[in-house]
């Protein structure tokens, strides 16, 4: 009987001490999921240093993840980076043409992606069989890719490009060459643009980038004048003619903190703030709204955010999903891929 009784006092002891650690979290403003969180890094931390494993995060991650990353770019940034690796593993929070990429530049490395069904609506719209029938049948053309396509479409490129570099790789191809541009129309108009080049565009484009909303940009405009707007290039054209600025995220982070101008509409994944805010604390940043009415008022790409905190943990510790690329595959995308990196110096 003294037993149950100890039993009963042990489980009462220890409830109350769980309600004050609680009530003392509370007070601190610190609630049981701030306390998860801030754990759960903690063991991601340690587990990077057990394993030799490196964390790259785009920019389009959540707030957490990018915390825990080595490093958080965009697609030039990420490439580059990879090259660079010095570790056995390399976690890939981003989404999954970004880790294949990685594992193109480092066949030896095991490169893990939190969720593989992370996939990207801009990558799915060039299918590589329909691809390869696109090339046949303009057999004298450069054909050029933007980094976001699979690597199977990777293999039948000539050269890869970015948002960051695409405009500078356009124009160092002959004149007298005709280009195919893929798989994004809406970067591909920008870059004839700027080039004033004529390409034969793919017709692919990113659901995220073409979400924006032009009449509630106006409104959220005419109540914000003093803001600059900011967009990148997978954007519609409509968007693009509004901006005060077009490029990369990388280019839209460093566009902010070195403009003096104190307020920012934001037209690209809603990620991108996090790491504005990081840089330039005191100035306003508002997300460019989308058509759909939903809770961020702002455009949110559902596959970045099918990684988490907890996914990054489970993958590291298990050392799983795992990106796979075929040899034959690798091999041929790896040359456009480097080329991209050589002109990029």
């Amino acid at each position: 009987m003294l037993d149950l009784y100890w039993v009963a006092f042990k489980s009462v002891f220890c409830f109350l001490n769980m309600c004050i650690f609680v009530k003392i979290l509370s007070k601190k403003g610190i609630t049981k999921i701030d306390y998860r969180m801030k754990n759960l890094k903690e063991r991601i931390l340690e587990l990077k240093k057990e394993k030799n494993a490196v964390i790259l995060a785009h920019y389009y991650q959540e707030a957490d993840i990018q915390d825990v990353a080595d490093y958080v770019g965009d697609s030039l940034g990420l490439s580059q980076e990879a090259m660079k690796v010095d570790a056995d593993i390399i976690l890939f929070a981003g989404v999954h043409f970004m880790a294949e990429t990685a594992k193109i530049l480092n066949p030896s490395k095991k490169v893990i992606l939190p969720d593989l069904k992370a996939g990207c609506s801009l990558a799915e719209s060039c299918p590589p069989e329909d691809f390869k029938k696109f090339t046949e049948a303009h057999p004298d053309h450069i054909v050029i890719t933007y980094v976001n396509c699979s690597a199977e479409v990777k293999a039948l490129t000539d050269i890869v490009v970015t948002s960051a570099n695409a405009v500078k790789i356009v124009n160092s191809i002959p004149k007298d060459k005709p280009i195919i541009f893929a798989p994004d129309k809406n970067l591909g108009k920008y870059v004839m643009e700027q080039t004033g080049r004529k390409m034969l565009l793919w017709d692919g484009a990113c659901v995220v980038h073409e979400a924006f909303s032009l009449d509630k940009l106006i409104a959220l405009y005419k109540k914000n004048p003093d803001a600059q707007i900011i967009a990148h290039p997978e954007s519609e054209t409509h968007i693009l003619k509004t901006a005060n600025y077009i490029g990369s995220t990388a280019g839209m982070i460093n566009y902010v903190k070195t403009n003096p101008s104190n307020k920012f509409i934001v037209a690209t994944e809603a990620g991108i703030l996090h790491k504005m805010k990081q840089e330039v604390p005191d100035k306003i940043l508002i997300p460019a709204p989308s058509n759909e009415d939903n809770t961020c008022a702002c455009s949110e790409c559902g596959y970045m955010k099918m990684n988490t905190l907890q996914k990054v943990y489970d993958c590291l510790l298990n050392e799983t999903p795992e990106i796979s690329v075929p040899d034959d595959i690798m091999k041929k995308a790896l040359i456009p891929i480097e080329r991209m990196l050589e002109l990029s110096k």
